[in-house]
């Protein structure tokens, strides 16, 4: 069990995918997405490992949820500054969180 204070220290966001394209040089297959997180945050850049179930192609415009406030961490000589988050399905393939709803750039989850 955790106390509310260390799960408000995970900054989640929504976000706006702009741009996917397959990362080359992952070890798994990846893309490198870029993300509006509104006006406060702005764009970040992020890998996703999330291939098998979505087409890069149908991603941008996209609203999904990622962990905003990790610390850089570079895959395949590539920065990725953002955390996406996915849950696996029955097959073990990442398949995106994302609000129900559209919801502003930059929203927060709590």
């Amino acid at each position: 069990m955790i106390a509310y204070d260390d799960f408000a220290k995970i900054d989640v966001r929504a976000g706006t995918i702009l741009e996917a394209s397959p990362l080359e040089g992952a070890r798994k297959p990846a893309y490198k997405l870029r993300i509006d997180f509104g006006p406060e945050i702005g764009e970040k850049h992020s890998s996703a490992q999330i291939t098998v179930r979505h087409d890069a192609r149908e991603l941008p415009g996209t609203q999904i949820c990622a962990v905003v406030n990790f610390a850089p961490k570079r895959i395949a000589g590539f920065i990725s500054e953002v955390l996406v988050l996915g849950m696996n399905d029955e097959d073990g393939n990442v398949v995106l969180v994302r609000p129900q709803c559209t919801v502003p750039n930059g929203s927060r989850l709590y």
